[in-house]
């Protein structure tokens, strides 16, 4: 089944695999090592991780509605 590139679904996937590589552990455990004198930079990295990955759903979404 051949699945074009511009249709909102391919998109939508496409997203999905942003998300599960963005919080996969071996991506996550890089910013989960801290420095002894400052603070760890995972809760920065999931939450913008997170916040980038709620936008691209919000704007792909607004675009589906166009395109249909």
């Amino acid at each position: 089944m051949h699945i074009d590139s511009s249709t909102p679904r391919a998109r939508l996937m496409a997203l999905i695999g942003l998300a599960v590589l963005l919080f996969s552990p071996p991506l996550v455990l890089i910013f989960d090592r801290s420095p002894a004198a400052t603070l760890s930079w995972l809760p920065l990295y999931i939450f913008v991780a997170w916040l980038l990955v709620i936008a691209l759903a919000a704007w792909l979404m607004e675009h589906r509605r166009e395109d249909d």
